[in-house]
């Protein structure tokens, strides 16, 4: 420790003098340089942030310096180095370089006790000094996640908390699943017991899901003391869900005398194993045709009596689930005997509508056409000695008025 200095009353003798006389020295530099002092003369240093347990260096410069004593003090104001003489008995703390322009030192394995101010003094008459300002950065423990119990079940609500201590300032924590951040998380900060560092906690609430089984939930520490390399906890969750089941057919359109294979895809966790086959509700009625291998079952030689619902049930500790697939057998033969349409029959048949239709129009527009205007019934005496109506008319008894009046008209 920087400030584990040795006390005058436990020095040893040796010590006791050699401080002494540093305050002589101290004493007669400034005295000796009363005169020669300038405005030029003044140290210059610079604030120093260092990573805890690594080695900070502190440099004092004087740009114009006529042979005036440097000095560096820690911020007990306790000497530690003046000119190229050791004051404080400290195996961590080093001579860099010793000159009448420059007096560096180093600190190494620093902790966070050595943070603070330190001064570099010039003994010109007066006095003439420079801070600098030593921060040290806390580097955060490996993050944990607590609070993961394997198996979860599907839809169980799931609390992820991620946790790292010993970070100067507070490190930041970041949540990703599957490489994916996630945003909207619980954060808290605590001040440690040695009162210079913090705890940081992250919460992670969400429902469990089928979709996250074997995903990889990262709790990712970034601190400046890291240097880009952020530290990471990483945890592989697990759920168990009921089984999902499909069924697929190896062939699109099954005829009489084929096989056909239909495949019960089953998915879950656990992996449920065998699966069940029923067809309408009960056992398969032909198991010398009807074999089940695994999730296949394969019927041979398909016909009529093969037509029905066929349900496939897959099971697991979690819970039950089945499909159903519909068989309809074919007959090749009625297939076979089915040809295309016959257009040349079909245009046939079209033209003989067509034609008939034409002809009794024409037939009757003809009709029409020649019974157009007015006629005399056939009332008249005489009609059927007469050539035509008209004649009838004029022959029978009665005037040509008589003979108008029976007259009938047709248009």
């Amino acid at each position: 420790m920087l400030f584990c200095s040795v006390l005058w009353e436990t020095a040893s003798e040796p010590a006791r003098d050699f401080t002494a006389k540093l305050h002589l020295q101290q004493k007669a530099a400034a005295t000796k340089n009363k005169v020669k002092g300038s405005q030029g003369q003044f140290p210059l240093t610079q604030n120093v942030t260092v990573v805890e347990g690594g080695t900070a260096n502190l440099t004092c410069r004087v740009d114009q310096n006529d042979n005036t004593s440097l000095q560096w003090s820690n911020p007990a104001q306790q000497t530690l180095y003046f000119d190229d003489k050791k004051a404080l008995r400290d195996n961590r703390i080093e001579l860099v370089r010793a000159s009448w322009h420059e007096l560096s030192i180093s600190v190494s394995d620093v902790s966070l006790s050595d943070e603070g101010q330190y001064t570099c003094s010039l003994f010109t008459m007066p006095v003439k000094t420079s801070k600098a300002f030593l921060t040290v950065l806390g580097v955060p423990e490996k993050p944990q996640i607590s609070g993961f119990t394997s198996p979860v079940m599907e839809g169980e609500r799931m609390q992820l908390t991620c946790k790292t201590s010993g970070s100067k300032p507070a490190a930041d924590i970041r949540w990703f699943k599957n490489d994916k951040e996630i945003k909207d998380v619980k954060y808290l900060k605590e001040e440690d017991a040695n009162r210079r560092t913090f705890t940081v906690s992250s919460t992670l609430d969400f429902r469990a899901d089928r979709s996250d089984d074997g995903a990889v939930v990262s709790c990712r520490v970034d601190h400046e003391s890291l240097n880009s390399t952020p530290q990471i906890a990483r945890q592989v969750l697990e759920i168990h869900y009921t089984p999902s089941v499909k069924i697929i057919s190896s062939s699109s359109w099954p005829e009489e005398g084929q096989s056909i294979v239909l495949t019960c895809e089953s998915k879950g966790k656990p992996l449920p194993e065998p699966v069940l086959w029923t067809k309408d509700g009960g056992e398969l009625p032909d198991p010398e045709r009807m074999v089940v291998n695994g999730r296949d079952l394969r019927i041979s030689f398909l016909n009529k009596t093969d037509n029905g619902t066929y349900r496939c049930e897959a099971t697991n500790p979690i819970g039950q689930n089945s499909t159903e697939y519909v068989l309809i057998v074919h007959d090749p033969n009625a297939l076979a005997g089915q040809t295309g349409p016959d257009h040349a029959l079909i245009g046939g048949i079209v033209a003989v509508v067509v034609f008939v239709t034409l002809c009794s129009i024409i037939l009757l527009g003809r009709y029409l056409a020649r019974h157009k205007g007015t006629y005399l019934t056939n009332e008249a005496k005489g009609a059927e000695d007469a050539p035509d109506a008209d004649t009838a008319i004029i022959n029978a008894e009665g005037s040509q008025v008589n003979a108008e009046e029976k007259k009938e008209y047709f248009i």
